[in-house]
């Protein structure tokens, strides 16, 4: 921010903005606080002027708050627990309770979650695998709320904390396992398409084949939904092929329980007949039968670094790295085995 910007949001005050907007200076309050008797034409007139004025509340807007905000799209997900697990953990090391919530979007927390968050006045946001809005990134930091996003959905703005995984890596390891076992019909199943971590686990997928000399053919690389159905649908076309592949890496490990099914049902054995790789190594990995050779994703510390940092900035304090990727490793178990 410049000097001139700087000296301008200093010299701006709440009775400021209430002239300049025609209202009281509890109707800007009200705004600011995301309370919900303000109509929806006076709001965003306000949020307008907050906007243009760079307007930000002095010190931390939730100070004695003792919430943490979690935000999900998706809570059914086994990944899920293991992401609550490590922000609980951290959260009640620092005196603070958690609030899980429905994000309401798949892509991104929605202007109803927005209000609701407002209203609550959390200490800091964790997003779980969401791209927030810059209308979303403004609003938090006018209250100054601060968040982070917990393995990102897409490429994020500078200035945006977050913490991932080494995707692209985790993909490479899982692929060159299984050519190592001397497969080379080697198919794969990614996850939803408006995710980074699909294509960059695809893309190590690809370049370990690439680097192998082995071919990839169309049929046998097929985007997927991160659910159980996603691996079924991607296996029902595998093993009709002429030529199935004799190995499969999947996405996640609940699309790796899809791939074992629709394989078992065929009459195929695993890992005698084909062999599968999941991703996350989360406890359906151990629970599976057999039990399933995955890259271990650090979903726990994600969540517990994560969770640092929301609660450094909340604190008042300079976070240096703001921006982690945390290592993969191949976990092997028995669902990879060398080809028949």
């Amino acid at each position: 921010m410049s000097t001139t910007d700087a000296e301008r949001r200093d010299r701006t005050t709440l009775a400021m903005l209430a002239s300049e907007a025609g209202v009281s200076l509890s109707t800007i309050s009200k705004v600011l606080n995301g309370h919900t008797d303000v109509a929806p034409s006076t709001r965003q007139r306000v949020e307008r002027l907050l906007d243009q004025h760079a307007y930000r509340r002095r010190g931390a807007a939730a100070r004695g708050s003792s919430l943490l905000e979690l935000v999900f799209s998706d809570l059914a997900n086994p990944w899920g627990s293991e992401i609550m697990t490590g922000v609980q953990a951290i959260a009640h090391q620092d005196g603070m309770s958690l609030v899980l919530s429905p994000s309401g979007e798949k892509h991104a927390p929605g202007p109803d979650w927005l209000r609701g968050a407002l209203q609550r006045k959390p200490a800091g946001v964790l997003l779980v695998s969401t791209d927030p809005t810059p209308l979303l990134r403004e609003r938090l930091r006018a209250r100054n709320i601060p968040f982070a996003v917990i393995d990102p959905a897409g490429e994020l703005p500078p200035g945006v904390p977050s913490v991932g995984s080494t995707n692209w890596a985790g993909g490479m390891a899982a692929t060159r396992h299984l050519i190592e076992l001397g497969h080379t019909r080697i198919a794969a199943v990614s996850g939803l398409t408006h995710m980074l971590c699909s294509w960059a686990r695809l893309d190590g997928y690809r370049s370990a084949m690439a680097s192998a000399g082995l071919p990839v053919r169309d049929d046998w690389v097929h985007m997927g939904d991160f659910l159980q159905t996603g691996g079924r649908a991607a296996a029902e076309r595998l093993f009709a092929l002429d030529e199935p592949p004799t190995a499969v890496f999947a996405g996640n490990d609940v699309q790796a329980l899809g791939v074992i099914e629709v394989a078992t049902a065929r009459g195929l054995r695993v890992p005698e007949d084909v062999s599968v790789v999941g991703y996350d190594d989360t406890q359906v990995a151990v629970w599976a039968r057999p039990s399933l050779t995955t890259v271990h994703q650090p979903i726990r510390r994600m969540a517990e670094e994560a969770t640092r940092i929301v609660l450094r900035l909340a604190a008042g304090q300079h976070v240096e790295q703001q921006r982690l990727e945390l290592a993969t490793h191949l976990v092997v178990r028995d669902s990879t085995a060398r080809p028949a």
